[in-house]
């Protein structure tokens, strides 16, 4: 069956439209056994992303930012988490948005930046769709301080890293941050092979 013949949206109510939207949704839907159910969730949508892993094979390093990140704190996480730079397509194509973004937050500009994968963050309550990129930097590319835009509320410190230590961190927890974790991963399978023993 295609989702237009299990899925029958019944009502939705909007509680939040500022930056971000959340809204109740209700709906009916077909089991596998083809008995209906109806069921609610509560979506949030905050508009789609992008991030990159910039990469110097030569040099074997990566460039990550660290920012205080106010849910994470309220979970219980007790540092600024190190994260990829990122960032809100704002309505621009990911290709474009991706280059500005690490710039601001890194203060490098990142060159061959290509798409590897889109990713559904969290399906079962929010709509973001990310966009991941790797791209490729050295240290003449440095252009600013970067550190984010002042406007915006941002405060991100740049940091370069050894591929290898950026991986140990990722094992040992002190890089929690998902979308990192996932390019750290591509980056281990395609761009910096395991040095040998």
């Amino acid at each position: 069956m295609t989702r237009n013949e299990r899925i029958s949206i019944v009502d939705t109510r909007v509680h939040h439209d500022g930056w971000s939207n959340c809204k109740t949704v209700t709906y009916d839907y077909r089991r596998s056994d083809g008995a209906w159910q109806r069921q609610s969730r509560e979506i949030f949508h905050c508009g789609h992303g992008v991030t990159i892993l910039p990469c110097d094979q030569q040099r074997r390093t990566v460039i990550l930012t660290r920012q205080f990140r106010c849910a994470a704190s309220l979970e219980g996480c007790d540092q600024f988490l190190i994260e990829t730079p990122a960032g809100m397509l704002d309505g621009a194509l990911p290709e474009d948005r991706i280059v500005a973004e690490a710039e601001e937050e890194t203060g490098y500009r990142v060159r061959n930046a290509r798409k590897v994968f889109e990713a559904f963050m969290s399906p079962g309550a929010f709509t973001q769709k990310i966009t991941f990129f790797v791209g490729e930097y050295s240290p003449q590319d440095r252009v600013s301080e970067g550190g984010g835009l002042l406007e915006e509320g941002e405060d991100i410190e740049t940091i370069e890293l050894d591929f290898d230590t950026a991986m140990t961190m990722a094992s040992d927890g002190r890089i929690q941050d998902g979308k990192t974790i996932m390019l750290l991963q591509y980056a281990a399978l395609h761009i910096f092979p395991a040095m040998p023993d």
